[in-house]
């Protein structure tokens, strides 16, 4: 009997080692490669993906998308992820342990702070989840990092680049990125009401109570507290100059959100988010080359 490999065996063994050859070696490989990826793709992760996504989502509160498909939790859990990498694959260079370890903080304090509003009102007013966005524990998804974190972060680097040098002034930029997220949360939460993925049972702007932007200075401050310790003395500021895509979710979060508010008459929320376009086109993060790509 010839203990030589069969023809089918050999094959696969050399299209194995053909896929490890172009896998990355190290880190810095991997980050280049997915640098590449993200690129060569802008147009389809910032501009279709939230495009689709809201016309899904409205087509879902509407009752257009029929119900095993209307507000389908992975189908909403897979598009987010899409549009946050951007984000994730420019702030990846920056992480040591240092970042990891104040990053797993924030998340502690997004679990904490969602639990304990949930079941007590406080901070954000009394509220509830009313679509499953996935896996739930507590009445709060699984995910909830994923949809909170981001927010957060965007707003952090987006007044970086807007500040420029004044952005070391720890106070001022405190101040702003708290203004930030709570204007980011104006175009949420109204948009979010008006599809139904959570209630706060009525309130004075577009169906949210204000104490939920009181809750959101709150938490807004310690995410900035906690970012300024994760990412300091890394190299994020001297990343967020040169990667072009790195602002690319929030450009997703425009259309996105912007549109949904748009759809339902939402037009406040609508203004902001049309700012914040405005502010991307400023810090050259919302330009022709999303565009070109299309061509």
């Amino acid at each position: 009997m010839s203990d030589s490999p069969s023809p089918s065996s050999a094959s696969t063994s050399g299209r194995l080692a053909a896929l490890r050859a172009r896998l990355p070696d190290t880190r810095r490989e991997a980050e280049r490669s997915l640098d590449r990826i993200v690129r060569e793709n802008r147009f389809t992760i910032a501009v279709l993906f939230p495009l689709v996504g809201a016309i899904a989502l409205v087509g879902s509160a509407e009752g257009w998308v029929p119900a095993p498909f209307a507000f389908h939790p992975w189908f909403v859990l897979f598009g987010v992820l899409v549009m946050r990498s951007p984000l994730v694959v420019g702030v990846l260079p920056a992480v040591d342990r240092r970042a990891l370890g104040w990053v797993g903080v924030l998340v502690a304090y997004t679990y904490a702070i969602e639990l304990f509003g949930v079941a007590t009102g406080w901070p954000y007013g009394t509220f509830e989840y009313t679509v499953s966005l996935g896996p739930m524990l507590g009445g709060v998804p699984l995910a909830l990092p994923v949809f909170f974190i981001p927010l957060v972060v965007n707003a952090y680097l987006l007044c970086l680049l807007l500040l420029g040098p004044r952005a070391s002034n720890g106070w001022l930029r405190l101040a702003s990125v708290i203004a930030a997220v709570v204007a980011m949360d104006v175009v949420l939460d109204p948009g979010a009401v008006a599809l139904g993925f959570w209630s706060f049972g009525g309130g004075s702007f577009y169906g949210v109570p204000l104490s939920n932007y009181a809750g959101w200075v709150l938490s807004a401050t310690v995410a900035v507290v906690t970012l300024d310790r994760a990412f300091a003395g890394t190299t994020l500021a001297d990343r967020l100059w040169d990667c072009e895509f790195m602002l690319d979710d929030m450009v997703s979060f425009v259309i996105l959100w912007g549109g949904i508010n748009l759809w339902y008459g939402n037009l406040l929320p609508a203004a902001v988010a049309a700012a914040f376009g405005v502010g991307l086109v400023r810090a050259d993060r919302f330009d022709a080359s999303l565009f070109t790509q299309w061509r």
